[in-house]
């Protein structure tokens, strides 16, 4: 199974990860769990989140989530996802929990849900539904 240290810090390392300011919450095999302010230069409207930073994190905890499963070696890239919004975000950040639905050799399914945060409550609001390609590594 591959290092999930390393998992993280290739994530992290990817310059829209650094926009995004992402925050590793939880890490363990088969679920990834993200945090993301929700950024003035990120909204549409004042204090409500554009539509393409929601995909992002969702998109990262899902296939992260995936990439979990993987051989020491291995990486995956994401050649499909759909997220149903049915909620603004608007918090103080983003919170998205990432699982495997299905883990297979060549192709993964993966899901997230998203969370807009306050300092009162959490509303849940999108899903994601991708699936990741494996690479894995040379025998």
């Amino acid at each position: 199974m591959t290092d999930l240290n390393q998992i993280r810090d290739a994530i992290l390392a990817m310059p829209i990860a650094r926009t995004l300011q992402l925050r590793f919450v939880q890490l363990a095999p088969g679920q990834v769990e993200l945090e993301m302010p929700i950024l003035p230069s990120l909204c549409f409207r004042e204090g409500q989140l554009q539509a393409t930073a929601m995909y992002a994190i969702a998109d990262f905890a899902a296939v992260g989530a995936a990439a979990t499963l993987l051989p020491d070696g291995g990486f995956n890239t994401t050649v499909d996802g759909t997220i149903k919004l049915f909620a603004p975000a608007r918090g103080t950040h983003l919170r998205a929990i990432g699982r495997v639905v299905s883990h297979g050799q060549q192709l993964s399914v993966c899901s997230a849900e998203v969370h807009a945060v306050d300092e009162r409550r959490q509303v849940h609001c999108a899903t994601l539904l991708a699936t990741a390609r494996n690479h894995l590594p040379l025998a």
